[in-house]
Formats: C-alpha cells, structure tokens, sequence
C-alpha cells in the first residue's frame, strides 16, 4: 500500500511543509524551532510506526501556538489524506501509556466525525519552549483535520514534561493501532459503509 501524504501550508505567520507516511517508519527531519515539540514529534514518529517529516518556521517570537497549531492541521490533514477511503483499518485505537510517575491514556475512532476531548490537568507554564496549554491545541488540530474522534486523558499527574511525554506516546500508540490494516475485513469498518 501507499498510504503517504505531503501537505504544504503557508500563512503571514508559519511555513509548514510535512510528509507522511503512514506505512514506512523512514526518519525525516523534525524542525519546528521549539524544542520539547520536536521531541514530542520524535516520539509520535517513534511510537506511531509513521514516516514523518516535519520542517516549520513560524513567528515564534509571539509563542509557540501558531506553529503548534499549523503544525497539528498540517498533521491531521495528512493522516486524512493518507487514509483514502479508510477501507480495511482497525478504526479503533487504545493505548495507556506511563511516563515514570504519568500515565495518560487515549482512544481513537477514525470515524469521519471530527471531535476531541482533552482531560489533562497541566499547570500554566512553558517546557522546552512549549507552551503546556498548546497540547490540547495541538490535540484538537489533529482530529478537527484528521476527521477522527480523539479521547485523551491524564490517569495519574506528574511533571509536565512527562505529562506532555505520556500524552503524547498514548496518542502515538493508539494511532497506530487505529491505522492498521485488518486483512480480515478488507471493506470500510461502518454498517453504513463509508467513513468519509
């Protein structure tokens, strides 16, 4: 299968250029200019099984939102575009995910329907540049533009950083999951037979 993307996205404030492969665990550059976010891109790369290739500027000298935000639409649009039909994936996704003292847990529908519930109790502050409340945002991007349905949630706190960490290979595990292709059931998985 070729279940790849490329999506180019230019504003007056980000340049995003990102490639995906949701097949080939190829490693690419992951460039976005803060730090804990080009981890946390390492690790959804990682732990997602993706071929990923992310480089970013944006006007960073605001805060990091737009181009976490940019990025996060650019992700979603792609994982959307990479899926085609949706025919023969799992659909569903789970992971629970510790982090030393974390552990966050997600669940994912590629459902069509585009919804996110974000329940991870972070105080206000920045890691690595990463602004903490820019985790949901990034969050809702990726499902808003991916069309699935995102469930993420914070079971036991910790340090930001290994909040931010946990969230983030939960979502990259129960992603992984989701995309798959079931050799079993090789139509699209919905009674009504489409997931568009």
């Amino acid at each position: 299968m070729n279940r790849q993307a490329t999506i180019e996205r230019t504003t007056s404030e980000t340049s995003i250029r990102l490639e995906l492969s949701l097949d080939s665990p190829i490693d690419g550059p992951r460039s976005t200019g803060i730090g804990l976010f080009d981890h946390m891109l390492d690790l959804l790369a990682r732990h997602g099984g993706l071929g990923l290739s992310v480089e970013a500027t944006g006007d960073l000298e605001t805060g990091a939102h737009h181009t976490v935000e940019d990025v996060g639409i650019c992700l979603g649009q792609a994982i959307d575009e990479a899926l085609g039909d949706r025919s023969s994936i799992v659909r569903y996704g789970y992971a629970i995910v510790p982090m030393d003292e974390a552990r966050a847990a997600c669940a994912i529908d590629i459902s069509g329907r585009p919804f996110c519930a974000v329940d991870v109790d972070l105080p206000s502050g920045i890691t690595g540049g990463f602004e903490h409340d820019l985790l949901e945002e990034f969050m809702r991007a990726v499902a808003a533009n991916a069309r699935i349905t995102l469930h993420l949630e914070l079971q036991r706190p910790g340090g930001p950083h290994h909040v931010i960490e946990a969230s983030f290979k939960a979502f990259a595990r129960a992603l992984r999951a989701a995309v798959l292709i079931d050799p079993e059931n090789p139509g699209v998985p919905s009674t009504k037979g489409t997931l568009r």
